[in-house]
C-alpha cells in the first residue's frame, strides 16, 4: 500500500522531505484546499500538484541547519509515481521515483 486515508485525508510518504504529506480528499483543509484523487491506495493519482513548504527556522540547531531557510516540496502524484518538480528544495528536485511501500516505511520506525 502506497497511501493510507484517515480523517478525510490521504497521506502518503514523501523519500524527498522523508516524512509523510496528506491531501484533502473528502473533507476540505481548512483553507478550502480539496484534491481529486482517483481512489487507489497501491497506485494514487492526486490532481492538482502537491506543494508542501516549510518556514524558516533560524534558531534551528547545527544538526538541523536545513531548517534555517524555507524549505519547498512540488510534486504531482500520478499512478503511484512522485514527480518532484524543480522548485523543490530537496535533492530529489526535478526526478521521478515510484512512492515507497508504507508497510516498509512503518517497519524502519
Amino acid at each position: 500500500m502506497k497511501a493510507k486515508t484517515s480523517y478525510g485525508r490521504c497521506w502518503f510518504w514523501c523519500p524527498g522531505c522523508n516524512s509523510y504529506h496528506a491531501v484533502a480528499v473528502d473533507q476540505p483543509f481548512d483553507n478550502g484546499a480539496r484534491w481529486g484523487w482517483n481512489g487507489s491506495l497501491e497506485a494514487p493519482t492526486f490532481t492538482p500538484s502537491v506543494l508542501v513548504t516549510y518556514p524558516a527556522n533560524p534558531n534551528a540547531s547545527e544538526d538541523l541547519k536545513e531548517w534555517r531557510t524555507e524549505r519547498r516540496c512540488h510534486s504531482f502524484v500520478t499512478d503511484g509515481n512522485i514527480q518532484f518538480l524543480g522548485d523543490c528544495t530537496h535533492e530529489l528536485a526535478g526526478q521521478t521515483v515510484p512512492l515507497p511501500d508504507l508497510s516498509e516505511i512503518e517497519e524502519e520506525k
